[in-house]
Formats: structure tokens, sequence, C-alpha cells
């Protein structure tokens, strides 16, 4: 198995220039790009053939990072943050310092922070957000496994990163969505 960090730089130097990896997550094998950058975000919608009406997910690794791309974060997110026992990510309104493409037309972004060491420590390379779809074309199964990847995705990404690929991936995660005016819906549990 490779090293973590050789793997972190390895990633950091492809998306710094643009690039999309290929990725393993705390919950399925993602695909990702540096969520402030359009045209990397663009790339990702060609690949996945996904309409850019459909947002993608965003990861995150702290407060910090939280409080830059949102300024209003409902107290709840927090209680939810600290009591989810498995991945979760909030839908948060009015997100701000990420591509306009990745942002839903409604004004929302979804966001997860991470624990998972690799993603949590790209980003803190990064010190920005990374984007976060499933490594699949729009519409297909989401793949559990790495050997279950199609190799369109396994070519149309600029790094594959070289860790745990033999593992089995978690669940999606449970997706909840928080509005300023302290709404909550359960979207995916």
């Amino acid at each position: 198995m490779q090293d973590i960090n050789t793997e972190v730089h390895k990633a950091y130097e492809i998306i710094k220039e643009g690039g999309i990896i290929l990725y393993p997550t705390d919950t399925v094998w993602g695909i990702g790009c540096d969520a402030t950058n359009p045209e990397a975000v663009a790339k990702i919608y060609a690949l996945k053939q996904r309409e850019e009406t459909k947002s993608m997910i965003v990861l995150m690794n702290g407060e910090k990072m939280l409080y830059n791309v949102f300024k209003e974060i409902p107290e709840v997110a927090w209680q939810i943050i600290d009591l989810s026992e498995k991945p979760t990510t909030l839908i948060l309104d009015q997100p701000r310092n990420v591509a306009k493409n990745v942002i839903a037309a409604d004004n929302t972004l979804a966001v997860r922070l991470v624990k998972e060491p690799f993603c949590y420590k790209l980003l803190e390379r990064m010190k920005k957000p990374l984007v976060s779809t499933s490594a699949n074309i729009s519409g297909q199964p989401t793949p559990i496994a790495f050997k279950d990847i199609s190799p369109e995705i396994i070519k149309g990404v600029d790094y594959v990163v070289n860790l745990h690929r033999d593992k089995i991936a978690g669940k999606p995660s449970t997706i909840i969505k928080l509005t300023n005016d302290c709404q909550v819906k359960v979207i995916r549990k």
C-alpha cells in the first residue's frame, strides 16, 4: 500500500492544476476537485454525464472551512455533526467562496465534515473544500468497491489515489437539509 502522505501530495498537485481525482472517502469512492474551481467542477459534470442542475457534495475538514463557505450555520447543524454516528451530509443555505456550478439552484450546498485520514489531510493541504461525488456515470449504481468502478471513470480522471483499493465502501451518507429559518428535512437516511 502507498504511503498516505505521498498520495496526499500527488492528489494535491493534480487538484492545484485544475485536475480531477478518483479517491476513497469516508463513504464510497468519489470523484473530486477543488470546489472553488468552476472549470474543474465542469470536468466532473462532463465525466459523470450529469446535468449541472444536480449539485454535488463538498467535503470540508472543520469549523474554519465551514465558516468560510457559510456565514450563517444553524445551531442544529452542530448538534447533528456532534451526534452523528455515521457520515452525514448537511445541505445548508447561502454558500459563498465556492464555484457557482457546485451550488444548487435554490442557493444551497451539500457539505460533509470528514474524519477519513486521506480526505482530512488532503483538505488540510488544499485549504479549500473538495468536491465529492460518487464514482459512477449519472444514473448508474454507486460502486461499493474500487473494482466496481467503470473503466470510463478511471480513464476520465487525472489521478487515481492508490489507497484502500481492496476495501468495500460504506453506504452513501445520510443527507439532511437545514434552512436558516430552522426547517429540517431528511433527504436520504
